[in-house]
């Protein structure tokens, strides 16, 4: 089985190094923005979402290098997302990865631009990137649904937004549901499917690759719950016990903390399954999937 924390270090380091290069320095005052942009996506975190990218494209034999501007463009994305999830008409949190979210280390309008600029960015690097031309518009599509109003990220955003205001989890069940459907599991998502496309993947491929992603995406909002409750914090790099605080409806408070760990490990053992047809090629994803409800940040 793969060390997948040293995979993942490896990676990061590596990817690290390489997205910060796609930065203009700019120094003139308009350069501001462009700073707080390089200062959030610089701002350490799992690469989870490029090393999936970069992991399902090696299924079919595509190198790092080939995959990386998909990766990197979906890691400009989102940190866009994460920049404007924390400003104080959102989340309201002065921690990000263990250091201060954009808008306290900036100040709020800077982040809101910082967020603008860096979706902008993140399309512009795929139109730019050297994959075919029905390679881009594949991608492009895709992440601009997944990304999107009507069932994308920003759809599960405004979601998240009004279960705040439910009591019950007779109604926030299947709201839950869906806000992780689309505020967290729609990028993973989209990470997986980048790859295939990228990989050049039939039609049994691409939808066992969705399918996989699906199941560790709803795993990965559940376990995000259970470290809210029991994480530690520096570990985390993030305020916790906010959920508590907010009565926010989760997984944990509707089915409990034992409950919600179950259910976590079926979904994952589900999304292993889901790998049968790549054979050994797949154990770096398996590994992963397990780390996802295992980690501790």
């Amino acid at each position: 089985m793969p060390n997948i924390k040293k995979e993942l270090a490896s990676f990061g380091a590596r990817f690290n190094s390489d997205i910060v290069a796609l930065f203009q320095n700019i120094t003139t005052p308009e350069g501001r923005v462009s700073r707080a942009m390089k200062y959030s996506v610089s701002n350490g975190g799992k690469r989870l979402r490029p090393f999936l990218v970069c992991q399902c494209a090696a299924l079919f034999g595509v190198d790092y290098t080939k995959a990386f501007m998909a990766a990197a463009s979906l890691e400009m994305l989102h940190t866009y997302s994460l920049i404007h999830d924390d400003l104080p008409a959102m989340d309201n949190d002065d921690l990000r990865r263990g250091k201060p979210t954009c808008h306290k280390a900036f100040d709020e309008a800077t982040a809101i631009l910082a967020g603008d600029g860096l979706l902008t960015l993140a399309f512009e690097i795929l139109a730019d990137s050297d994959y075919a031309d029905e390679v881009k518009i594949r991608l492009i599509k895709l992440m601009a649904q997944n990304a999107g109003a009507f069932e994308g990220m920003v759809a599960g955003q405004m979601l998240d937004l009004y279960a705040s205001s439910l009591t019950s989890c007779d109604e926030v069940e299947n709201v839950i549901t869906r806000i992780e459907k689309m505020k967290t599991g729609c990028l993973l998502l989209y990470a997986c499917q980048a790859g295939a496309i990228i990989g050049g993947a039939n039609k049994l491929q691409f939808e066992a690759l969705s399918r996989y992603a699906r199941k560790i995406g709803q795993a990965f909002q559940i376990a995000d719950d259970i470290l809210d409750v029991e994480g530690n914090q520096a570990k985390v790099g993030k305020t916790l016990k906010k959920d508590s605080v907010q009565g926010k409806m989760t997984f944990v408070s509707c089915y409990g903390l034992e409950t919600a760990k179950k259910m976590a490990q079926e979904l994952v053992r589900q999304a292993k399954d889901e790998l049968v047809v790549f054979g050994g090629k797949a154990e770096t994803l398996k590994a992963l999937a397990d780390f996802i409800i295992n980690r501790e940040y």
